[in-house]
């Protein structure tokens, strides 16, 4: 069965983005560590990579690696939307959670008014396909799928944001993740990916 893979950045203390949703104050990666940690990381994850941005770093023509859907709220999905962009990952099936978005904003985006639990579900039951479910983000959207999360690739940056966006924001539910991997780059940004206990 497909999973729902949680890949996101993160702060020291676990926020996604700032109060008003943004994300600028991350540290970039600069010089040869920062091209070393995103040659890694696109290496993995390709995916990942807005379509937009895939030829700049080689990746225009790189067939699926890991997934071929993307489940983002409309948080994760603003800042695309402001720069004119209505579907940012084009190489992918793209699922945008919201009440309030326009359904018809791009015939390349299904816009989901509710019951993103069910959406989840009905994915991962898809025959024949092995590929993966990205869920993009925000955290209101990953507390809710909480149940329906296999997998957590979080990037956790050596940044404190102070307040922002949580990367989990939910009803109290403790869930057990455990280690699978573990990668820490000269820069400071540590990779981990968590899969469900049990």
């Amino acid at each position: 069965m497909r999973k729902l893979v949680y890949y996101v950045a993160a702060t020291l203390d676990g926020r996604i983005a700032g109060p008003g949703g943004e994300y600028d104050f991350f540290p970039p990666g600069e010089g040869e560590q920062g091209a070393a940690y995103s040659s890694w990381m696109n290496t993995l994850y390709p995916d990942t990579v807005p379509t937009a941005a895939r030829a700049a770093v080689g990746l225009a023509d790189t067939p699926h690696r890991r997934f071929d859907t993307v489940v983002m709220g409309l948080g994760a999905y603003r800042p695309a939307l402001d720069h004119g962009i209505t579907s940012p990952y084009a190489h992918l099936r793209q699922y945008v959670v919201s009440g309030t978005l326009a359904p018809d904003i791009d015939p390349a985006v299904t816009v989901v008014p509710d019951d993103p639990i069910g959406l989840i579900r009905e994915l991962k039951r898809e025959e024949g396909n092995d590929s993966d479910i990205w869920l993009c983000g925000g955290g209101k959207l990953a507390g809710t799928l909480l149940p329906e999360i296999d997998e957590l690739v979080i990037k956790s940056y050596p940044v404190v944001a102070g307040a922002g966006i949580p990367l989990l924001d939910g009803a109290f539910d403790p869930t057990l993740f455990e280690v699978a991997h573990r990668t820490a780059f000269p820069h400071g940004v540590t990779v981990t990916r968590l899969t469900r206990a049990g």
